[in-house]
């Protein structure tokens, strides 16, 4: 695993390789708060952890740069903790394990956390680096941008002393993202009596896995299987045609991935078990020929289980079943001036029902504030026919493209000069940080970019190794030519 150390440029690979081996799955960033504390120090530039729990360094300007404009260069340290069904990985003690496979760099069974790894090791390679020329320099590295962006929206004010802020956080080298989408988490839950189960009945455990899931905003457009939605399907029919009733569900574990499990626990009576194992083979068989362009592992799985003493009760499970059928899943509409570019979506990423508590969560986007009130207002039509509460937290806005923005322009003209080829404009239908910091310092020059990444939030996330050594050189000569104050 340590050979990453040694690809080019190692002055990244070595610090990806470094945070690779401590563990940092959103929500439990202690560790790595901790290891990133200790980089600063021993790097000789200023060092701090933030009321909101994202970690700030500063360097001073090279000598002669004192007057040029601040950089504030900006990842998140946290990671989206998936794994394979076979990975025994605990994503709270163990190191990942990234490994060579060819052009890309991986991870054995789990994500590889490029996403943002490479951005925060990008950045410590700039504090680090002695040689460099560079006006001054902000760096901020935010905490649980995945869940929620709660570094970021806990930024205080006054704290960041720059006037213009990299964001590195994009995944398709020579493309500069100016402009992303708004999201909003939208939650809908019931409490419910549950129905003692027929002891006579048979159970039986469905499990539909294998599919690609992906990240919610860069892939939604993509028309991957959502494991949620294609189990509805197969529960509906079943209720219908088999007598079958819904003990449990779970399905998908992160609002911003694209769900690649689900598993309900249905019961039903035992002379109709063979119906609904040839129902099950039916769909999977449908799912496969519809979905063969894009999917190509889907498996659903079904074995018998011991009877559970309780069960949803008929008319919770009929509701709740429609709202599931119901929740819009996938892409609305596309930018009209950007119509490569997804404008609205929404995600139905988690699904859990059991032991009389029901919830279903979903991630939310669009690069309008009015579209993102008109899917949260669809959804929540929908629930609240199934008589489910419907609550939304972790409202940001989108970011604004700037056509115009000085920095921009730099970076086209640096990387036409570097590599022959004029970059890419764009605009992202995933959220980044950006829009939430220009909301705290509106007077901020904004851009994003990166090396390549695929899949991320996924187990065959991947990052190009060919694409950091450029985005490296690229990153050195923009700091140094930095226009003057």
């Amino acid at each position: 695993m340590s050979e990453i150390k040694n690809l080019n440029p190692q002055c990244i690979w070595k610090n990806f390789y470094a945070l690779t081996q401590v563990p940092r799955p959103s929500g439990h960033l202690e560790k790595v708060q901790q290891f990133l504390l200790d980089f600063g120090k021993q790097a000789g530039v200023e060092v701090f952890k933030d009321p909101a729990n994202n970690i700030v360094m500063r360097k001073p300007a090279s000598p002669g740069m004192e007057n040029r404009k601040g950089i504030i260069l900006q990842a998140h340290m946290d990671m989206v903790p998936q794994k394979t069904p076979e990975s025994k990985h605990n994503f709270e003690t163990d190191p990942i394990e990234p490994w060579i496979d060819g052009e890309w760099v991986k991870a054995k069974g789990t994500t590889l956390g490029a996403d943002n790894g490479l951005g925060v090791a990008a950045i410590m390679a700039v504090m680090e680096d002695k040689t460099l020329v560079h006006g001054p320099i902000d760096a901020l590295i935010t905490a649980d941008e995945e869940t929620g962006m709660y570094g970021a929206n806990d930024l205080p004010e006054g704290e960041l002393q720059g006037d213009i802020l990299m964001n590195l956080d994009s995944e398709t080298w020579g493309k500069f993202v100016i402009g992303s989408a708004g999201g909003i988490d939208v939650t809908a839950t019931l409490d419910y009596q549950e129905a003692e189960t027929d002891a006579d009945d048979a159970a039986l455990r469905l499990t539909l896995k294998g599919l690609r899931g992906g990240h919610s905003g860069l892939e939604i457009h993509e028309g991957r299987g959502n494991a949620n939605k294609l189990m509805v399907q197969v529960v509906r029919e079943a209720i219908v045609e088999c007598d079958a009733r819904l003990a449990s569900w779970h399905g998908g574990n992160m609002r911003n991935a694209i769900p690649f499990k689900a598993e309900v626990v249905l019961t039903l009576p035992k002379e109709n078990v063979g119906a609904l194992k040839e129902l099950a083979a039916d769909f999977l068989a449908e799912f496969q020929d519809e979905y063969k362009q894009i999917e190509n592992g889907i498996e659903l799985t079904v074995e018998e289980v011991a009877t559970p003493k309780t069960e949803v009760p008929v008319e919770i499970q009929d509701n709740l079943i429609n709202a599931i059928y119901g929740c819009h899943n996938g892409v609305i509409r596309m930018i009209p001036s950007y119509p490569s570019v997804v404008e609205t979506s929404s995600n139905l990423a988690i699904i859990d029902i059991e032991g009389g508590k029901a919830a279903l969560k979903i991630l939310a986007r669009s690069s309008r504030e009015d579209m993102k009130e008109y899917i949260v207002n669809t959804l929540e039509s929908v629930f609240n026919m199934a008589g489910m509460k419907v609550e939304t937290s972790g409202s940001y806005g989108g970011w604004d493209p700037n056509p115009d923005s000085e920095i921009l322009h730099l970076l086209l003209k640096e990387y036409k000069e570097l590599f022959g080829e004029e970059g890419i404009i764009q605009v992202d239908h995933a959220g980044l940080e950006c829009s939430v910091i220009l909301g705290k310092y509106p007077h901020l020059d904004v851009v994003s970019l990166g090396p390549t990444m695929r899949s991320p939030h996924t187990t065959t996330e991947r990052a190009l190794i060919a694409t950091v050594e450029p985005f490296w050189q690229l990153l050195k000569k923009t700091l140094a030519d930095v226009p003057a104050k």
